[in-house]
């Protein structure tokens, strides 16, 4: 008879499972296992088993790469696929400075390795170079402008090779290395001045037999081992070669957010003398520290390294420029890609390309720039990669949950628990993310989950853009949703703060007016609290409610009423479910949701008849204007003007459009608009 099979790692259904095989056996048949020494050996025999069965599944587990848990085997498997995963990553920052009265001098050299001291969150951390800056001096003085530092040490190691050592290793003995910081130069012998540098390379196309490149690895303790050619793919080291490597640890994220920085670095001139630091002008910050990050994690490598493997390291489609630049910056928390065919009107040969980083809200132009030209390695020639910042669509809640004051009395610690449930929803993988779904059952459901008194709610959603005004000049601005807008009243289903244009006195707020079901007009209009609006402009712009898009003709925003400039748009968005389209990054706001407890005395009790209920509207009631939580403006509003002017420039780009007066030339430049975003900073 054949042994049983264990499918389980249970250690009691093990031991149940021998029992039954005993009693098929004639002599155990009525053996009473709980009662005898034999069930110590049963215990045994099922303790065996069961050690047996986990280390064989978890060892089957280490062999995919979907599976496994170790670092060690993820980075192994990757590595099968040509995969390395990304290093820590050294807080990078720009400063600026120079040296007077240096007569007879010709050059002057910082020396690579430690440069600066800069302070972050109360603690300070070294910055160094990777390598020697030299500068020329002219009239006594040396210019170091935007010179680039890193957050760490550099360390410098060396290994001398022995042909007659077997399968040699070139392992770095540090962990905690910036990769891109490294720097290989090779010498014929220890001795030799002539020095070559070797390179880094990701994949072997355009490698030959002589090239001086070297690959890198991941191996275990998170360190790093360089690997040589071998005569086919790349040049072959030779007999007492000495290999000279410069790298920098560093402390990752840790060192973001560096804005004040003293110079603790080595200067030389061009015969080796140290240049007197009394010379030194204060340090100038142009950049603070950005982009530190720690090692890859190995849920990043899991997603990251089978996607790369199938662009093979080229960018054709959208989701391959997803792919391949969450390899190249580690910075990024979300990223959207999409071909310019896919705007109205088509921008062909064009891909456009919107990143949420991890440190911030928008990239730096000088990442923007470093990005593109490292996307062209991996780029389609005829194909251009353009950088847009992303665009904000806020979701934000007005929420009446009704409770059983029987159950609970404090309203206030109710609030509290639906505002803090909300609030990790708001932090949820569901929204935060381009291409992001607010999901509003998940969210009326959550409510009701919070504690047991809460009885139900009745909850409403809007959504919102924030218009970037140009303050002082004629523009024109479209700002779009992405999703379609509902119109449940005749006017006012969008509204907005407050701001000022030019010859009009008072606050300005603008609102829509339904024509058809398809389109609306703007109009502008001032209100006094408790007042009539009285239109100031009836023709202000237009509405497109099935694409959800708001366009406003030329005017001259002077002030606004909410800080940096900004108008927020409010509309009621046809489908609860909000949905993040193209570059529209979807962010649930907390800061604009209302939470109104209001006690159910059907539930408790108190009426049973009803005729106390407080009924909440399941449909808005419409308001003149918006009514908002951000941060106000803390300048005064510039007075009405009358403009003249005899010509115009008018640009268009994203989803707003600006049309600027002047006095001389004009020009004109358009690029397409799209029904989902808007560009460089006027809608975010």
């Amino acid at each position: 008879m054949a042994f049983g099979q264990y499918v389980n790692l249970d250690f009691d259904q093990i031991k149940t499972s021998i029992k039954d095989y005993l009693r098929s056996n004639t002599n155990f048949t009525d053996y009473d296992f709980e009662g005898s020494n034999l069930s110590i050996i049963i215990d045994a025999l099922a303790y065996n088993t069961y050690i047996t069965s986990y280390n064989t599944n978890m060892a089957a587990n280490e062999c995919f790469l979907d599976s496994s848990t170790l670092r060690e085997n993820v980075v192994s498997l990757a590595r099968n696929i040509g995969y390395v995963p990304r290093s820590r990553r050294s807080a990078r920052a720009r400063i600026s400075f120079n040296i007077s009265g240096i007569t007879d001098t010709v050059t002057s050299t910082i020396r690579a390795g430690i440069i600066c001291n800069g302070s972050a969150s109360n603690t300070s951390y070294i910055f160094s170079i990777p390598e020697d800056i030299t500068v020329p001096v002219v009239d006594g003085v040396a210019i170091f402008n935007n010179v680039e530092i890193y957050e760490g040490t550099l360390i410098n190691q060396n290994f001398t090779v022995n042909t007659s050592q077997f399968n040699q290793r070139y392992i770095l003995s540090n962990s905690f290395i910036d990769t891109s910081t490294i720097r290989v130069k090779v010498k014929p012998d220890e001795s030799s001045s002539s020095t070559v540098t070797y390179q880094q390379i990701d994949n072997v196309v355009g490698v030959t037999s002589t090239s001086s490149s070297y690959l890198l690895q991941e191996i275990e303790d998170e360190r790093y081992e360089l690997i040589f050619g071998d005569n086919v793919i790349g040049k072959k080291l030779s007999n007492d070669n000495y290999i000279t490597v410069s790298y920098i640890i560093t402390a990752g994220k840790d060192g973001n957010g560096a804005s004040e920085f003293s110079f603790i670095g080595n200067i030389i001139d061009q015969d080796g003398a140290t240049i007197d630091a009394s010379n030194f002008s204060l340090v100038t910050t142009e950049e603070s520290s950005r982009d530190g990050d720690e090692i890859e994690s190995i849920s990043s490598i899991k997603y990251y390294a089978p996607r790369i493997y199938s662009s093979q390291y080229r960018a054709v489609t959208s989701s391959d420029y997803e792919s391949v630049l969450g390899y190249i910056y580690p910075n990024v928390e979300s990223v959207t890609a999409y071909g310019g065919e896919e705007m109205t009107p088509p921008r062909f040969g064009k891909v456009f390309i919107s990143v949420k980083p991890r440190n911030g809200d928008f990239l730096s132009d000088e990442t923007k720039r470093e990005l593109i030209q490292r996307l062209k390695s991996y780029a389609v020639a005829g194909i251009v990669p353009e950088f847009v910042d992303l665009k904000y669509l806020y979701v934000e809640l007005q929420t009446s949950p009704y409770y059983n004051p029987s159950l609970n009395d404090d309203p206030n610690n109710l609030k509290t628990g639906v505002s803090n449930a909300l609030t990790q929803y708001s932090r949820s993988i569901d929204v935060n993310k381009f291409g992001g779904r607010f999901k509003y059952s998940k969210a009326v459901s959550l409510i009701d989950s919070i504690d047991s008194s809460i009885t139900s709610n009745i909850t409403l959603v809007t959504i919102r853009r924030n218009l970037q005004s140009v303050l002082g000049r004629f523009a024109q601005y479209e700002v779009c949703f992405g999703n379609m807008f509902h119109t449940q009243e005749s006017s006012y289903n969008i509204v907005s703060t407050g701001f000022t244009i030019e010859g009009v006195t008072g606050t300005v707020y603008l609102a829509d007016e339904v024509i058809n079901r398809e389109k609306g007009r703007i109009f502008f209009f001032t209100y006094t609290e408790g007042g009539t609006p009285s239109i100031v402009k009836k023709n202000a712009g237009t509405v497109d409610y099935m694409h959800g898009e708001v366009l406003i003709d030329t005017v001259n925003i002077l002030s606004t009423v909410i800080a940096n400039d900004v108008v927020e748009i409010q509309a009621i968005p046809h489908s609860n479910d909000v949905v993040g389209l193209r570059d529209l990054y979807v962010k649930f706001d907390m800061t604009n949701t209302t939470i109104d407890m209001i006690p159910d005395l059907i539930a408790s009790g108190e009426n049973t008849s009803g005729s106390r209920f407080v009924h909440t509207h399941s449909y808005y009631t419409p308001t003149y204007t918006r009514k908002s939580n951000s941060p106000v403006s803390t300048s005064s509003a510039l007075l009405p003007s009358t403009a003249s002017s005899t010509a115009s420039t008018t640009t268009t780009s994203g989803t707003y459009s600006s049309t600027t007066t002047s006095s001389s030339s004009s020009t004109s430049s358009s690029s397409s608009t799209s029904s989902s975003s808007s560009s460089s900073g006027y809608g975010y």
